[in-house]
């Protein structure tokens, strides 16, 4: 398939600024695969399309606070910097993006905070845009890292354009994030309530876990027409015993198993075996799936509405079917449905 494939007109004002007020009470497209029936819910009204042994496979990484600004020494530049991930603990030094890259070069100190008393300097350039920052920090590390992250701003998508408020950090992180290592939230979890899952358990809904550390590499423009040329960025991820034991049981009871979100399909997909069972996995993916493909393990999937050409609604129509999943997503823009991470969600069922 080509990239064009992909493009739809989405008005900026389909875009959510905003989370709904309740987590659960966004709205929620049911679509069923085998007959191209569609409905028009609210997210907590999942709990109606799964039964007891059924299994949701969650996204437990957690987003760390990772739009820093900084000051150039000397001419006091305004630097924006953005924290992709720690190299090295006992050094201090993390990988960054930086803007505009053009004014940083190696040897550069960066001063942050309103008394400058976060220092790095520019110690490596690593592409046109990243560097690795070393910084000067003399406490422990846990230390660091809370002065660190104090400093920090939530790392919104660049489509959401205002500024980062003190409520998105809850906002922009699942109820179940544990494992910290994300620069962007896995959007599909965001809806689900304490409650609601509370509710879930009561019907014997099980629940499994994975992490992948949700990278930028999910925001960046496509430059190819041809699929088969785009090389997704790498990504940590975790499968452990327990969850492949979970979702395993499931699959041979026939038991209904649902992906929370493109990130878990992109790891279960990375860590099923040939015989169509979950294996541990600790490492790295950089797997991009787009149609056609033939989807090993669950048999329904969360998502939220996705922006035109990006990897993620790709993903959405090979599993969901190209065709249904474009015209629902024309049906959402008529019935206001409202698109990216802050968005509503889609529920997309085989059987």
């Amino acid at each position: 398939m080509k990239l064009s494939q992909f493009k739809f007109k989405l008005p900026e004002e389909k875009i959510a600024m905003y989370p709904a007020k309740y987590r659960d009470e966004s709205r929620l497209m049911v679509i069923h695969k085998s007959t191209g029936e569609i409905e028009h819910v609210l997210f907590k009204d999942i709990l109606n399309y799964f039964d007891d042994k059924d299994v949701f496979i969650f996204n437990d990484t957690k987003v760390f606070p990772a739009r820093l600004y900084g000051n150039k020494e000397k001419t006091g530049a305004r630097i924006e910097v953005f924290l992709l991930r720690e190299l090295n603990e006992e050094l201090r030094l993390w990988d960054v993006l930086v803007d505009p890259a053009r004014k940083i070069r190696i040897g550069n100190k960066l001063y942050f905070g309103d008394d400058d008393s976060m220092v790095a300097e520019v110690i490596d350039n690593t592409t046109s845009r990243g560097r690795t920052l070393r910084f000067l920090y003399d406490g422990p590390h846990d230390e660091f890292k809370k002065a660190l992250y104090a400093l920090g701003d939530p790392p919104l998508p660049p489509y959401i354009k205002r500024p980062a408020e003190p409520e998105d950090m809850e906002n922009f992180q699942t109820i179940y994030a544990q494992n910290e290592g994300a620069v962007t939230a896995p959007a599909a979890g965001l809806h689900f309530s304490r409650e609601l899952m509370k509710r879930m358990e009561i019907k014997g809904i099980d629940f499994a876990y994975i992490t992948m550390h949700c990278g930028l590499g999910c925001f960046r423009d496509i430059d190819v027409e041809d699929l088969t040329k785009h090389k997704m960025d790498s990504e940590q991820m975790f499968v452990k015993a327990n969850t492949c034991r979970i979702i395993n049981e499931a699959k041979d009871n026939g038991q209904n198993i649902c992906a929370v979100g493109t990130s878990v399909m992109r790891t279960i997909e990375t860590a099923v075996g040939t015989d169509g069972h979950l294996k541990e996995y600790e490492g790295w993916t950089n797997k991009f799936i787009f149609p056609p493909y033939e989807f090993s393990l669950v048999n329904s999937m969360v998502s939220n509405f996705h922006l035109p050409l990006s990897t993620m609604l790709m993903l959405i129509c090979a599993y969901g079917g190209y065709d249904l999943i474009m015209d629902a997503y024309q049906i959402a823009l008529k019935e206001d449905y409202r698109f990216g991470v802050y968005g509503d969600a889609m529920l997309i069922l085989d059987k």
